[in-house]
């Protein structure tokens, strides 16, 4: 390896790093601050870090990794989301029994196996962020050993994800077997002499969409997304939503455009079908949900249901719009989230919806956010939602997908009644449950998300502009 190749791979060097030197600092002396000060100190080298390479990309590790403006993007979204969670996971964390620094361990390699999805140029490259990703969510979503719906979620995840990486393998073994590569470059680049795609790099890729569609909670594949949601730590619910499914959708964007899957009317078709599938199952369910992490879990398989439809138009204004409406769910998610952990304590979590009723009259402060953060998520003027969906919808139709643009307009209003139900259950009167006191670090964590939200809804366009400069395929 070059100095260059060196050079262009120090943030994810940092992440790995930081795991390491934790491991060690906790073996010599154990405390929970120090852990935690030094975990968010790394995610902001590794932030930074990105700014430092700039000039040498783009730059291509032949033949796993391509490091570009594009995989750049997706790798700094991973990076702020993830530094969102562990500061809201800061509080959750610390009311708990026994031992937490290893929290922040399996953070910062979940966070390395997401990254590498991002510069991914190469199946084994795939394979291995991917596994590296879900081995680390098998211990944060288990991480609460003395809840039992905590465990019960942990081996629910472990067993529906070992099938569907065996689908995934599959997959790639039948594109190999097709192409006898496994670099997407050299894919593509034999695709080229083709008039038509050979039957078994359908059922490949058929197969790969099975364990893709897990790790994105698309129908059908969507069956383990609510219970663990509901078992999971709060923060590692919302660490699920946004970083897990944000590398998986850089990644599959990318390959999805190299192979041109947009002009093959059998993916086509398919993809079409789990979208519309997604958004209406996702929004129905969610409307009978009393649990607002079970809510939550339905809101993102119709989200993830509206963001595929991007992968049809076949176009970089589609990527670019689906990486910023990616940004605005991934901040109101977040947000969402962030107020059920600093709500909850070790003897309850404040996670049925009825737990909210009165909130306003007590803690004005976390409504408002949660507010927000559910008006951003239904798509209402001046939020950062209404923005990315309108981006959504205008690139959708710009490609012609009127069917699939008419189902995202129904399911938008069927998604507005239950965000709504749980602002109306906030602002009612409020009953005797006690809330515990939010600590400052949390409530500038919110104050953040929510002028996040509000900027991007009022002034979407400066990052819009960003986007459309730097984020091509």
């Amino acid at each position: 390896m070059t100095n260059t190749d060196f050079l262009s791979l120090t943030p994810f060097m940092i992440l790995a790093m930081a795991a390491i030197i934790i491991m060690i600092v906790i073996s010599i002396y154990r405390n929970y601050e120090v852990v935690f000060g030094f975990s968010v100190l790394a995610f902001i080298a590794a932030i930074a870090s990105i700014f430092y390479i700039l000039p040498i990309i783009p730059h291509s590790i032949a033949p796993l990794f391509i490091i570009d403006r594009y995989s750049l993007f997706f790798f700094g979204i991973i990076l702020i989301s993830a530094l969102l969670v562990t500061l809201l996971s800061y509080n959750y964390l610390k009311q708990l029994d026994g031992i937490r620094e290893e929290y922040y361990i399996i953070i910062f390699t979940s966070t390395l196996g997401a990254s590498l999805l991002a510069v991914a140029n190469h199946f084994i490259l795939l394979f291995l962020g991917i596994e590296s990703l879900t081995l680390s969510l098998y211990i944060l979503i288990a991480f609460e050993k003395s809840k039992n719906s905590s465990i019960e979620a942990g081996i629910k995840y472990l067993i529906l994800a070992s099938v569907s990486s065996a689908f995934l393998l599959f997959g790639m073994g039948l594109i190999y077997l097709t192409f006898g590569t496994m670099e997407f470059s050299a894919i593509v680049t034999a695709m080229t002499h083709l008039v038509k795609l050979p039957p078994l790099f359908i059922y490949g890729f058929g197969m790969m969409l099975v364990g893709i569609g897990f790790k994105l909670a698309l129908v059908p594949f969507h069956m383990w997304t609510p219970d663990v949601y509901q078992g999971a730590p709060a923060p590692v619910s919302s660490y699920i939503a946004t970083v897990s499914k944000g590398a998986v959708m850089a990644v599959f964007i990318r390959f999805f455009f190299n192979i041109k899957g947009f002009e093959n009317q059998s993916i086509f078709i398919v993809i079409s079908g789990i979208a519309i599938l997604s958004m209406f199952v996702g929004n129905i369910l969610a409307i009978q949900q009393k649990n607002i992490k079970r809510l939550l879990a339905y809101s993102s398989i119709a989200n993830m249901g509206y963001l595929i439809i991007i992968l049809l138009t076949g176009s970089n204004n589609g990527i670019q719009s689906s990486v910023f409406y990616l940004i605005t769910y991934f901040i109101t998610t977040i947000g969402a989230f962030g107020v059920i952990s600093l709500l909850s304590t070790k003897d309850f979590e404040m996670e049925e919806i009825i737990d909210f009723k009165g909130l306003f009259w007590k803690n004005p402060w976390t409504a408002a956010v949660l507010t927000l953060c559910m008006l951003s998520l239904a798509g209402i003027p001046i939020t950062a939602g209404f923005i990315a969906k309108f981006y959504l919808i205008l690139e959708s139709m710009k490609a012609g997908l009127m069917i699939l643009v008419f189902a995202m307009i129904i399911n938008s209003v069927i998604g507005l009644y239950y965000y709504l139900r749980v602002i109306n259950t906030m602002f009612s009167i409020a009953n005797n449950t006690e809330l515990p006191s939010i600590a400052f670090l949390g409530k500038l964590t919110l104050a953040f998300i929510s002028i996040a939200i509000l900027v991007l809804g009022m002034y979407p366009g400066w990052l819009i502009d960003f986007i459309t400069k730097y984020v091509v395929l």
